[in-house]
């Protein structure tokens, strides 16, 4: 018996879901998180799937895992002590940065810029320069080298960034740098930024790397004791960690690049949903992830993710090939609470998982979206949560009680307002990957799971006017799953800055060859047998002496006499969607990439069960607060539900690791994979 593992670390839970490999048996787990040391909570994950499916760890050929280590270092400032190798009159190349500032009008009058990660007196400029062709106009200073290395190690320097001027054309000089570091100080993590990001820019450039120094030794310290814990608990088989484009690689690879896991959370959430939307024949879906202290929405396009290659986590924008997800501090943890003149705010701040919602009975006393729901018994108190974790319904109540006293309104008044304004949060983050993307969310559904997703999701369905709202069978751990059918996963890009129309096909098959050999050669370190290789071709865009580039597909084939039209003709079609106008301007190719993929990914092969529909009994039914009102409501058990049930609203639905709401003037119905289906029923009163 084969069996392999997802496990996603959250603000709140770590969520498990084992598949066997042999029966394709899914089984599900949620524990509380544990954020003084994730590796913990993912250990005891690991022990209570095995525990239940009667297997043990010996048995796991795999675990994925997607981890908010990188993030909460890098929002949190908890790094390490960094240093800076560059060159002369480039050293304050991270405070010069660029001219943004966070937030609307205002942000600017309150923002207070945080200081480099590598601060000047741990910055040195070295001797030796290229050229911007890539020729060697100066010679490294080595001896420089060292002595800029022993200096910062002996100031209690933990890690190393080298980032020389023009190094995406010529990385030489980086190299080198590195090599006399590693010899001086064989234990010293030494990052280079042509390994990180290839292309021009060099703010971005150096930045990405500093920030791979920042994390490395923590993640190296946290990837070294995962593994230990699990080899200790008896694992043998590879562990694999999710990157933030949705792809996986190996913790080696994470050791080295840990800025590449800084979104591998959210991101497998969307792969999860691309994955199941294509699978069920909608391939155009919005996607909401609700957790306990965030909400992550992105969208997926004809069955595939929307990636960004720039990419923003608190005050920092770097370079890092990532899903395209938006987040709202948004989710069941979010803390309600009143401004000075009295209006009622929900989030950013969160309960966490210590003490958590005033409804987990472990202490928190604050008010928080999931207590609300707890009131209006959208979440139906005697449920237990994770399938363990009983309800205090009357802490909830006493928690948004106080909201409603500051208020003066009655409680459910005040439970329902903190649901709303919630919802118009998330509602917010979902116009901006689409409306603001260019996209019609109404030409889309909504694809919704996280822990609090499927509560929330039929509300926002209505609010952005997605149509059907689609709840998968395992909401609760769908990021979890989406590490199952992940590959493994790299880019590999230069910058080329050709005009298209001038420079002969010739000449990208070339540089497509040649970063396609790179990608197979990182595939093989990877263990992905060459049978199992996959390669996707990439020519970033954009009108001559502009900036904005479009990524436009073209396949080494296609590089042949006339492919100048070819990619603008696909550039244009992609800039008039987003942007409405196009230019009498020639193409410029700034940055060629090739993607290389593959691996053995688990996915469920059971074929869809077709029944017709009909109406299954209850298990029980409660009061719910809808519309201002209480309603009888039927209460299902997600596990008693079959293919062909229809569910008329208000319903809620019951499961291990989610509840779903179905408003009044709404039904669902079970698919043949087991997804509730969400549509507006006819004739409902608007």
């Amino acid at each position: 018996m084969g069996q392999r593992l997802g496990v996603d670390v959250g603000g709140t839970f770590t969520d498990v879901q084992m598949q066997d490999t042999d029966t394709d048996e899914v089984t599900l787990v949620k524990v509380l998180s544990t954020p003084q040391d994730q590796s913990v909570g993912v250990l005891e994950g690991v022990r209570e799937a095995c525990r239940r499916t009667g297997a043990s760890p010996q048995d796991l050929e795999l675990i994925l895992h997607g981890s908010t280590v990188v993030t909460n270092l890098i929002l949190e400032g908890k790094g390490a002590a960094c240093g800076l190798l560059t060159t002369p009159g480039n050293e304050q190349i991270l405070h010069l940065a660029r001219a943004w500032t966070p937030g609307p009008l205002y942000g600017w009058m309150a923002m207070i810029k945080p200081e480099p990660l590598a601060p000047l007196w741990h910055t040195r400029g070295i001797g030796g320069r290229m050229a911007a062709d890539g020729d060697e106009i100066e010679p490294l200073d080595e001896d420089a080298v060292a002595i800029a290395i022993d200096e910062l190690v002996a100031d209690g320097v933990q890690s190393v960034t080298i980032g020389f001027l023009n190094s995406y054309v010529n990385p030489a000089h980086e190299r080198r740098a590195r090599e006399i570091a590693r010899d001086r100080h064989p234990q010293l993590p030494v990052s280079i930024s042509s390994d990180l990001v290839s292309e021009y820019r060099e703010y971005e450039r150096t930045l990405t790397a500093v920030l791979n120094a920042y994390v490395q030794p923590e993640v190296i310290r946290y990837v070294d004791g995962l593994e230990r814990l699990l080899g200790e608990a008896g694992f043998d088989g590879r562990l694999g960690v999710v990157r933030s484009d949705g792809g996986t690689m190996s913790t080696l690879a994470t050791k080295e690049r840990p800025v590449d896991t800084a979104f591998s959370g959210p991101s497998g959430g969307v792969v999860g949903a691309a994955w199941l939307a294509r699978r069920i024949g909608a391939p155009n879906v919005l996607t909401l992830d609700v957790g306990g202290t965030s909400t992550d929405v992105s969208v997926c396009v004809d069955g595939g993710v929307t990636i960004r290659r720039d990419v923003e986590l608190g005050y920092f924008q770097f370079q890092s090939r990532g899903v395209d997800v938006h987040s709202v501090g948004a989710g069941g943890g979010s803390i309600a609470h009143l401004t000075p003149v009295g209006a009622l705010r929900v989030g950013p701040q969160s309960a966490g998982a210590e003490p958590g919602p005033a409804a987990y009975g472990r202490g928190g006393t604050e008010p928080t979206v999931t207590d609300a729901n707890v009131v209006l018994h959208r979440i139906p108190p005697s449920i237990k949560l994770g399938g363990s974790l009983a309800l205090d319904e009357d802490a909830a109540r006493a928690a948004v009680q106080t909201i409603a006293d500051g208020l003066e309104v009655d409680l459910t008044t005040a439970a329902q307002a903190i649901v709303d304004i919630a919802n118009e949060n998330m509602h917010a983050a979902l116009r901006v990957v689409s409306i603001e993307r260019g996209y019609d969310p109404r030409e889309f559904g909504l694809l919704a799971f996280g822990g609090a997703g499927p509560m929330h999701a039929n509300a926002l369905g209505r609010l952005i006017g997605a149509d059907p709202v689609v709840i998968p069978a395992t909401p609760g751990v769908l990021s979890a799953f989406g590490f199952l059918v992940a590959d493994v996963q790299n880019e590999f890009a230069r910058t080329y800055l050709k005009v298209a129309e001038d420079t002969p096909a010739g000449v990208l098959r070339e540089v497509l060859g040649e970063l396609r050999a790179e990608a197979a050669e990182w595939l093989a370190r990877e263990g992905v047998a060459a049978q199992d290789h996959a390669f996707s071709f990439f020519a970033d865009c954009r009108y001559y002496m502009q900036d904005i580039q479009l990524p436009c597909a073209i396949a080494p084939e296609e590089a042949s006499n006339g492919y100048a039209e070819l990619l603008r003709e696909r550039f244009e079609s992609e800039h008039r969607r987003r942007f409405g106008f196009d230019l009498d301007a020639p193409i410029e190719i700034a940055t060629v990439r090739v993607i290389g993929s593959g691996g053995d990914a688990a996915t469920a092969t059971a074929e869809p069960r077709t029944s017709p529909e009909s109406a299954p009994e209850p298990d029980r039914r409660e009061d719910v607060f809808f519309d201002g009102e209480w309603h009888a409501s039927a209460i299902h058990r997600r596990d008693g539900l079959a293919p062909g049930h229809r569910l008329v609203g208000p319903a809620v639905i019951e499961q291990q690791d989610t509840t779903t709401v179905i408003e009044p003037g709404y039904a669902g119905v079970v698919d043949g994979y087991g997804n509730i289906i969400i549509r507006e029923r006819e004739g409902r009163r608007r």
